[in-house]
């Protein structure tokens, strides 16, 4: 039953033009570039990204999830996350610049939640860049700490957040 609910939660999610899919292994290239050239991520916060990359051994390993343009003939990614299981924590959640305000961001929460909840988590972590913070608590993240910075890799404290997926 369990492994039921789970294929019933992957299933694609529809909102608009915009389908939820499973990522697959060739998305891997587009991930990092999604990642690499984030606004986000400019000025102080470039280091953090600039070598970064979302390899097809992540997207097998973890449960990894795009947004997709159905109104696009090559399915352009719009967005996508990251659900670590254990410990759970939504690892990664990018939207591309240009299809922000749109309510992707949103919806691949809501589905990551599902996901969440699927897997049988009551709860979901979120280390926050910093300036994302406000989206996640407009999306229903409480405020539960503070990571401190880790340099040279992180140079600043980040926000840490939960979901709550009962």
């Amino acid at each position: 039953m369990r492994n039921m609910l789970h294929m019933k939660s992957s299933v694609t999610s529809v909102r608009g033009e915009i389908v939820i899919r499973r990522a697959v292994a060739r998305d891997a290239k587009r991930l990092t570039r999604l990642v690499r050239g984030s606004r986000a991520y400019e000025g102080q916060y470039a280091a953090m990204v600039a070598d970064y990359r979302v390899g097809p051994d992540y997207i097998e390993t973890h449960r990894v999830f795009v947004a997709v343009d159905t109104e696009d003939s090559a399915g352009r990614v719009l967005g996508f996350y990251s659900l670590v299981l254990v410990p759970p924590e939504l690892d990664l959640l990018f939207v591309e610049d240009g299809a922000q305000g749109r309510g992707i961001g949103r919806l691949l929460v809501e589905h990551m939640k599902s996901e969440a909840r699927a897997a049988g988590l009551d709860r979901v972590r979120v280390v926050s860049h910093p300036p994302a913070e406000g989206f996640y608590r407009s999306v229903g993240a409480l405020r539960t700490g503070t990571a401190s910075a880790n340099p040279p890799a992180v140079a600043w404290d980040r926000p840490v957040l939960e979901f709550l997926t009962p």
